[in-house]
């Protein structure tokens, strides 16, 4: 009877009982078998232990392991013919049968119920000599031992499997200076192979001296080069080489989001296609959205010139507000018909009746990069008033992001490419003439980049998966359905008030003509309590907290410290500009006034320079004989830029009537009221999908 071991491992094979048994689990001093019947039964170690007719018939540590498949390919024809040439030996020495029959009778000078491991070594030994292969007991052990600890690639030649970095015999001096070259080149302009090895070269004789090192051949240093370089990009494109080098060094980690709005990640990129503008002019457009990880929902995409700080601030608000069916669009793209929940949403916010398939989702955690538009003030302001924690990603790390970058890019990938006027993503893949096949204007786009969303919501998105069932896809919808019913999800609408919170703001008093807001004045008859007035609140208690919308600035909102609420404050020279106008375009008149070589500017000279710039636009520019200079580009992308956010999409606070007018301006207020005054009301859906975009 061989000895017994001096551990008992799962997966021994004993014999207990007059049966034999199979070691499934230890727990403690219980020891769980599972006989030859597949009767399982919990013995106490100690009783096992002490049982006249248990034996240890086969230990796991005996039997061989099961090498993985392919594990000799590479390998030279002979070297894996010795392998397998001993594999076949020392299977019958630890188990008694033969490799090629697993289940045959078991051989008297090689059964371990019978005979000793050592043995069972010496029989083979012996069957060897007498076979003409004179092999030592000794490495028939030392091959057993390999073979039991690293399976079938333990009886390859271990010089064989020494694994070469490329570099060969090649000096390490030389090939550390060629390491540290091709770091510096990760930032730098991508240069000819020549270039980085006088560089090495002039590094090597800096360090150790002219002549000391001897430098490979030309095409040595070709093979070097390769395989230092494997996978950096060196001699290819810089960006490309940029972008890897951003890449962890590490397994990249990954962020489990268990309900809607848990995190969602904003960013934005420049739209692979070109549009037309209002004044004519083509141009591109920027993309900005919002993602949410847990269900792969794109909550809203606008399309913008150039992305500024009150629109990441504002396509909060897009995310949280239901998006309404627009005229002609499907019928089937209706939440109605969707498989959202769309019954139990019904009942929290009444415009859900005529929305359109896309959830409503409350953000819990923005994660950004470090853009402008995002570390500003008013979108933090925004996150703060909302209650979303913000996030920024680690600097120049897009990977801990990604999936608004790989959503942006299936944008492109799947919608933009469609449309006439894509210009693909560089100069290398761009066309003859793009501009000359654009015919969208970026409202319109904005329209199809809509109904494209709807339809995105119902696509099966690979990265969602069943983890027990890895082979169905759910779409993003679908997704939310799921989380929705387990984690629960309540879409709290944006009211017009918590618009306002979330638009820029600054400090000014109430001066007896109303209120200074960049370089322009509001006024409004509720203001008359509070000229020259402390408001008690800020660092001074003088001011007051005004905020405004840049692209509308025919309005300012007045924080009234005492009484709670907001004061609607109307731009005094509306009536000589009444159609919306931008920030920038405002700016930018002030500027072509300021070059004239005025004295003083005036705000009736700046809001007729400013009405002209925009008539310019609505009119179209005529065709220049000439290449257009640099100041006439930049009055068309302004008057672009300001037409294109004309027409306000956001919930308004409702104005009061006749807010407009200053103490003692009954004689104008007829005038006013026939001023084209867009009015501010309650967001209502059937309303804004008449006049969105």
């Amino acid at each position: 009877m061989p000895s017994r071991p001096r551990l008992l491992r799962a997966g021994d094979l004993v014999r207990f009982d007059g049966r034999l048994h199979t070691v499934v689990a230890l727990e403690g001093t219980a020891v769980r078998l599972v006989d030859e019947a597949q009767s399982a039964s919990v013995v106490m170690l100690a009783h096992l232990l002490s049982s006249n007719d248990f034996e240890v018939v086969t230990s796991a540590s005996m039997r061989p392991v099961v090498p993985a498949a392919g594990v000799l390919e590479g390998f030279p024809a002979k070297a894996v013919e010795r392998a397998e040439w001993w594999q076949r030996h020392l299977v019958e020495i630890l188990t008694g049968r033969p490799l090629d029959d697993p289940h045959g009778p078991v051989r008297a000078e090689y059964d371990p119920a019978v005979r000793s491991l050592r043995q069972r070594e010496l029989a083979k030994s012996a069957e060897l000599a007498a076979a003409g292969d004179s092999t030592s007991l000794a490495l028939i052990q030392r091959m057993r031992r390999r073979f039991e600890d690293e399976g079938v690639l333990g009886l390859v030649d271990p010089r064989l499997r020494t694994t070469s970095d490329g570099t060969g015999r090649t000096d390490r001096r030389v090939v550390e200076a060629l390491r540290q070259v091709v770091d510096e080149q990760t930032g730098r302009s991508t240069v000819s192979a020549q270039v980085l090895r006088r560089r090495m070269e002039r590094l090597l004789e800096a360090e150790l001296g002219p002549g000391v090192v001897p430098l490979p051949s030309r095409t040595a240093f070709y093979r070097l080069l390769k395989a230092v370089s494997s996978g950096r990009h060196i001699l290819g494109s810089a960006r490309t080489r940029r972008s890897l080098a951003k890449q962890p060094d590490g397994m990249f980690g990954q962020l489990t989001a268990a309900r809607p709005g848990e995190v969602m990640e904003i960013d934005s990129t420049p739209l692979d296609v070109l549009v037309v503008h209002d004044d004519g002019t083509v141009d591109t457009v920027e993309l900005t959205g919002i993602v949410d990880i847990a269900t792969r929902t794109l909550a809203a995409a606008v399309l913008r010139p150039s992305t500024k700080a009150v629109d990441a601030a504002l396509l909060l608000a897009r995310a949280m507000t239901p998006e309404p069916m627009r005229p002609g669009w499907a019928d089937a793209l209706r939440m109605s018909r969707s498989v959202l929940p769309h019954a139990s949403l019904v009942a929290l916010d009444e415009r859900l009746a005529q929305a359109a398939a896309i959830p409503v989702i409350t953000p819990e955690t923005i994660v950004c990069d470090r853009g402008k538009a995002y570390i500003s003030e008013t979108f933090r302001s925004a996150c703060q008033a909302l209650g979303i924690s913000f996030q920024p990603a680690h600097p120049d790390t897009p990977t801990d992001k990604p999936h608004i970058e790989k959503t942006l890019g299936s944008v492109a990938t799947m919608f933009a490419q469609y449309l006439p006027g894509h210009k693909g993503r560089s100069t290398e893949h761009r066309g003859v003439d793009p501009a000359a096949e654009a015919v969208w204007s970026i409202h319109q786009l904005q329209e199809l980049l809509q109904q494209w969303i709807v339809i995105w919501q119902n696509r099966p998105h690979d990265g969602l998966r069943d983890p027990l069932m890895p082979g169905k896809t759910l779409s993003p919808n679908e997704k939310y359905a799921a989380l929705v019913a387990a984690a629960g999800h309540v879409p709290v609408a944006l009211s017009a008030e918590e618009y306002i919170e979330l638009l820029p703001k600054h400090r000014r008093t109430i001066n007896s003509s109303g209120v200074r807001s960049n370089h322009r004045t509001y006024d409004s008859a509720e203001l008359n309590p509070f000229r020259r007035q402390r408001s008690g609140a800020g660092d001074n208690g003088q001011s007051w907290d005004v905020h405004y919308d840049p692209y509308d600035i025919s309005r300012v909102w007045v924080r009234n410290h005492r009484q709670g609420g907001w004061i609607t404050a109307i731009w005094r020279h509306l009536r000589t500009a009444p159609m919306p106008m931008g920030e920038l375009a405002w700016d930018h008149a002030r500027r072509i006034l300021g070059e004239r070589g005025s004295d003083q500017v005036t705000e009736e000279e700046i809001a007729q320079a400013a009405v002209a710039l925009l008539d310019q636009a609505a009119d179209g520019p005529d065709k220049p004989a000439v290449r257009p200079t640099g100041r006439v580009r930049r009055e068309r992308k302004v008057a672009a830029r300001t037409r294109a956010t004309a027409q306000p999409s956001w919930p308004r606070p409702a104005e009061e009537p006749d807010s407009s007018a200053g103490p003692g301006d009954e004689n104008t207020r007829g005038e006013e009221e026939l001023a084209d005054i867009i009015p501010l009301e309650i967001f209502d859906a059937r309303k804004e999908a008449e006049k969105w975009w």
